[in-house]
């Protein structure tokens, strides 16, 4: 058996005794490194870029001359939330996905001093800037769930030559309550003991609760959350960062400047951000299109890509750069659901 297929095999193991005697889960009193994070969860597409200092985890696929796709995923999350999506998308585009600092393969910016840096919306203005100029993007279309909805509709709003299409998924911008798992780390006594101490079941839970159903959830997904969670530095960049998320003002009035075709894409069990806010974004955003999803939660396209895929193709071909061909649509391939006839 290939290391692949090896790590692949654990992944997908249920807790062990011990584990179970603490709750289902680890109570993090320690760190993974990140060799062997890179070692369980790095993909065959995986590369590494300088970006203010730090290491980022990004992949780059598909048609190398096709039209330039970037997928930037959410809070706690990595690219490996877009991977149902992949084998739609490389069909045509060359497509870009990255690990957000603090998150994912890349982890915390550190200082010259080696401090973590906290992460706020100016710092990942910076970052996701620095990280196009290095991968050499001019103009792309970005696809954004939730904090990365966020950074990709203000990169349209500040760099509207940059972003051709605009595609928002359960996007954060508007005045919102945190949600419970995230909101833990505005308290001082979360902050200061988790980086020795998360039980692994609250990350569970958390995973659980940004999906729709949470009986979707494979148990090599919970895996990768919890050891992205558990990546040495990330808790304490989690704490550093959640007291700076200000969602009360955030330039949203500027979003009726944006002339990127866009559409809005939403889970109507979003338990995270308000179901409510797709239709703020579908009635700011001109000409925007908007489209909800029964049944699923904060990221439709992890839980049900092929749903979200149904929408988000032809969005993407309708909208292409120069001549349109009338078979154009059906150069996609949407793959049948597992066990499908």
């Amino acid at each position: 058996m290939t290391r692949a297929a090896l790590a692949q095999a654990a992944l997908q193991q249920p807790p062990g005794t011990l584990t179970r005697w603490f709750g289902q889960g680890r109570v993090g009193l320690f760190s993974l490194s990140r060799a062997t994070l890179a070692q369980r969860h790095a993909l065959p597409s995986s590369r590494w870029v300088q970006v203010m200092g730090a290491l980022v985890h990004y992949t780059d696929e598909g048609v190398a001359d096709g039209e330039p796709l970037v997928l930037i995923h959410g809070f706690g999350a990595s690219l490996h939330t877009w991977e149902g999506l992949m084998p739609m998308l490389k069909q045509r585009y060359r497509v870009l996905r990255l690990d957000l600092a603090p998150f994912g393969l890349t982890g915390p910016l550190r200082d010259a001093h080696g401090r973590i840096v906290t992460m706020d919306v100016n710092r990942y203005r910076d970052f996701i800037d620095a990280f196009l100029e290095m991968v050499g993007i001019a103009r792309a279309s970005v696809i954004g769930n939730s904090l990365g909805g966020l950074i990709a509709w203000d990169l349209a709003v500040r760099r509207p030559a940059l972003v051709d299409k605009l595609v928002l998924i359960d996007a954060a911008g508007f005045p919102m309550k945190l949600p419970i798992y995230i909101d833990l780390f505005r308290h001082a006594p979360v902050r200061w003991s988790a980086p020795w101490m998360l039980p692994e079941f609250i990350i569970r839970a958390a995973t659980r609760d940004v999906y729709g159903d949470a009986s979707r959830v494979p148990e090599s997904t919970f895996r990768r959350y919890v050891d992205f969670f558990y990546a040495e530095g990330s808790r304490e960049a989690v704490g550093k960062m959640v007291p700076k998320l200000d969602f009360d003002e955030l330039p949203t009035p500027l979003l009726a400047g944006i002339r990127s075709p866009t559409l809005v894409l939403w889970g109507d069990r979003d338990r995270w951000i308000p179901p409510a806010h797709a239709q703020a974004f579908a009635d700011r955003i001109p000409g925007a299109q908007l489209r909800r999803y029964d049944g699923l939660g904060h990221i439709p396209m992890e839980e049900d890509p092929r749903r979200v895929a149904a929408d988000l193709l032809p969005f993407l071909a309708a909208h292409c750069g120069g001549p349109r061909r009338e078979n154009q649509r059906t150069r996609f391939t949407i793959p049948a659901a597992p066990g499908s006839p």
